[in-house]
């Protein structure tokens, strides 16, 4: 493990003082418990281009959509 010193404001500090007492561990287990905590919840959290994706999944129906893009695209390109 490695090894990082951590700075907190009073009442943080004697809170977790109070929780380690009272759950009988450290306070070092209670802060290792809350970062794996905060890992898991922000990692199973969707970035927004994700939750865009899954929101908008299936809203085209009319036929293959890159087929559409690539015509209407086409109309972008300079006549030769």
């Amino acid at each position: 493990m490695i090894r990082t010193i951590v700075s907190f404001d009073p009442e943080d500090k004697a809170w977790l003082e109070r929780v380690s007492r009272r759950e009988q561990v450290t306070m070092t287990q209670l802060v290792r418990r809350a970062v794996r905590r905060l890992r898991r919840e922000y990692e199973a959290r969707p970035t927004a281009f994700e939750r865009i994706l899954r929101e908008t999944a299936g809203t085209w129906s009319a036929g293959d959509g890159l087929d559409y893009q690539r015509r209407v695209r086409s109309e972008w390109r300079p006549k030769k």
